[in-house]
């Protein structure tokens, strides 16, 4: 299931043709804006792929509007490759908590209200999946666009960039915020849009603390390294995950080994 053209009031998708395992269908890039207004925000233009890119930017200048920002959720190339490009098609800012990622004068940081394209914006740091991961809500569509801090299908990975404890602190504090701003649906950075966001962050927390305990099993069995413990926890998974798989594994052995 792809999620290409996928509006809600304010947001539409359109998806990336790089799917691949991590990626899943590809790429989510979401255009957002209040039906009357004459500019849009675009969130992570994706991959440098210059058909794409002009796609995106056909979308968002429809009926004579202008992108008037870009907003980055990380800075993993599969969201941000193509950022600078975009900026250069279109003239707009690129926003982003990682100033390495950023066009312009403005980053992205935790509790930043963004107010375009006739719309707030509001933004949540949700470090975890990587170090500069941001989520964005949008209150008037009851919507939290999640980058790859939840997919919408499957879980995602902690990589290289990314930490455990920094995660589940951050799915705790989404799972709180959900349930006090009545917010349903997540927007994920890849997959179908999620229509249940408190049983999603449920099952997310559930499932983290499910594999640390198949984690300790494993090393009670002898398991040492990464690498061995994906081959028992993770043996019922497509082994073209196993190399991601490797990092979250990591992740969670450096979590166990912390006192």
């Amino acid at each position: 299931m792809t999620i290409d053209g996928y509006r809600t009031t304010r947001a539409t998708c359109v998806l990336a043709p790089n799917p691949s395992p991590l990626t899943l269908d590809g790429t989510n890039t979401w255009i957002i804006a209040e039906p009357s207004s004459a500019s849009v925000v675009v969130v992570d233009p994706g991959p440098l792929d210059d058909g794409h890119l002009r796609r995106v930017l056909k979308a968002a200048v429809a009926d004579e509007r202008r992108v008037a920002m870009i907003l980055l959720t990380h800075g993993h190339p599969d969201h941000s490759a193509g950022a600078g490009r975009f900026a250069e098609l279109t003239g707009a800012p690129v926003r982003a908590a990682d100033p390495a990622h950023r066009l312009g004068e403005e980053g992205l940081a935790d509790e930043d209200v963004i107010t375009a394209a006739g719309c707030e914006l509001r933004a949540v740091a949700t470090p975890g999946h990587s170090a500069d991961s941001v989520s964005l809500l949008l209150p008037a569509d009851g919507a939290l666009f999640t980058g790859d801090t939840v997919l919408g299908r499957g879980t995602t990975v902690i990589a290289a960039d990314g930490d455990l404890a920094d995660y589940l602190r951050t799915l705790d504090q989404l799972r709180d915020l959900i349930g006090q701003l009545d917010v349903g649906l997540l927007l994920p950075g890849h997959g179908p849009v999620l229509t249940d966001a408190a049983g999603t962050l449920d099952y997310y927390i559930a499932h983290r603390a499910q594999r640390l305990d198949q984690i300790r099993a494993a090393l009670a069995t002898g398991a040492q390294t990464a690498a061995e413990i994906v081959a028992i926890v993770y043996a019922d998974v497509d082994r073209s995950v196993w190399r991601a798989a490797e990092w979250s594994v990591q992740a969670q052995l450096d979590y166990l080994a912390r006192p």
